[in-house]
């Protein structure tokens, strides 16, 4: 059984750093991406940033551009997203995703963990 655990969630002013952590479980996910969205209040989920599982490869989108970076531990089976200069806009929860690099579907998701930004 596949499992995506998130956890590193917390509260933070505005300039603060945070670093989520994603625990992955359950088989093994060469060929895969590694994905962080997040969902804020009355929005859609958006796409935050991506890892290619295989080389270690990163896109991430605009708006977190320069603030955040995705990693991988292969020994550990684990995703974190290292946030920095925090602005009260990166509130929302955030959800470790996976899915076939060829795939259009995430069949994997966290729970999610809430990030909440102070101004």
């Amino acid at each position: 059984q596949v499992q995506l655990v998130e956890s590193g969630g917390g509260l933070v002013q505005a300039g603060g750093s945070l670093r989520l952590s994603c625990a992955a479980s359950g088989r093994t996910f060469s060929n895969y991406v590694m994905d962080w969205f997040r969902q804020a209040p009355g929005n859609e989920r958006e796409f935050v940033a991506r890892i290619r599982w295989t080389d270690g490869s990163t896109y991430y989108a605009e708006s977190v551009k320069g603030r955040f970076t995705i990693s991988r531990d292969i020994t550990k089976n684990t995703v974190d997203l290292q946030m920095n200069s925090l602005k009260p806009e990166d509130t929302a929860i955030y959800y470790c995703a996976a899915k076939p690099a060829v795939a259009s579907q995430y069949p994997y998701w966290g729970q999610g963990t809430q990030v909440t930004v102070s101004s």
